[in-house]
């Protein structure tokens, strides 16, 4: 579904096309498009650096701020680092009403244990397999109902939105190790990866089962992985809280441009 107001400016522009030129110079009034950007830290833009909230680490490098800027939108930055499906009910559904017409929103990794997963992997001397596979039960059998909730609760606040489910990238190149701990391993690596896979096709099985329209960035961010040459995530760094989190560039040319295919 279209946006009202997004419907209303290109419906706008297409007019001021055909008209004479005397006609088009007058002014065209559209309300802005009122965009809420929900969910955890890859949409609060964690790992990119120049925060206006230290608390949440909301950046303006981050996509929804880029989103909003290209749309000329309104928006209600709710997104914070560390957010989980309850959190996002608890503390960010303010954002939303019956005006909303655009909501992104990015949810599920911190419900799983991603981060205590790669904390083991990236623990010299120690084997994470067991924490990768307690993720993915998590995805399994916990996360489906909760993004019910999550979602459920997005479509009865915003009922005129159009919702934009976006997905996380892998985060390892599966080739190779580097930094100085080299860790994860390779084998890690492509075991991490595969989890990812698993928590994208549950997200994008709900949120198409709620009608929102899934974004996949995987492609995105293939070939910038962390120990690819030209890296769209943060490896192991300072401070610690954006270690392997997309960074300025995964957001301008990862999650921005992928997001903006699917609006348009």
């Amino acid at each position: 579904m279209i946006p009202a107001r997004l419907a209303a400016a290109a419906l706008a522009a297409a007019a001021l096309a055909v008209l004479p030129a005397a006609a088009a110079r007058a002014e065209v009034e559209v309300d802005p498009t009122r965009y809420a950007a929900l969910g955890d830290s890859y949409s609060s833009g964690t790992g990119t650096g120049d925060y206006f909230d230290e608390t949440c680490l909301r950046s303006n490098r981050a996509y929804p701020q880029l989103l909003a800027n290209g749309l000329g939108a309104e928006l209600a930055f709710a997104a914070c680092s560390g957010a989980t499906t309850s959190d996002l009910l608890s503390k960010q559904l303010g954002s939303l009403d019956a005006e909303t017409d655009l909501v992104t929103v990015t949810i599920g990794g911190n419900d799983i244990g991603w981060a205590e997963a790669v904390t083991a992997c990236i623990t010299p001397l120690t084997d994470c397999m067991d924490e990768i596979e307690a993720s993915e039960t998590l995805v399994e059998e916990h996360l489906p109902g909760l993004l019910d909730g999550a979602y459920g609760a997005i479509t009865n606040r915003a009922p005129n939105a159009a919702v934009y489910v976006l997905g996380y990238p892998r985060l390892f190149n599966g080739e190779r190790t580097c930094g100085a701990l080299k860790q994860p391993n390779v084998a890690e690596q492509v075991r991490m990866n595969q989890a990812a896979d698993r928590l994208a096709e549950v997200l994008q099985g709900k949120a198409e089962e709620h009608g929102f329209t899934y974004v996949d960035v995987r492609d995105a961010f293939a070939g910038h992985a962390i120990c690819d040459d030209v890296a769209y995530l943060n490896g192991l760094t300072y401070p610690p809280a954006e270690s392997y989190h997309p960074n300025e560039m995964g957001h301008l040319n990862g999650y921005y441009p992928a997001l903006s295919r699917a609006i348009a």
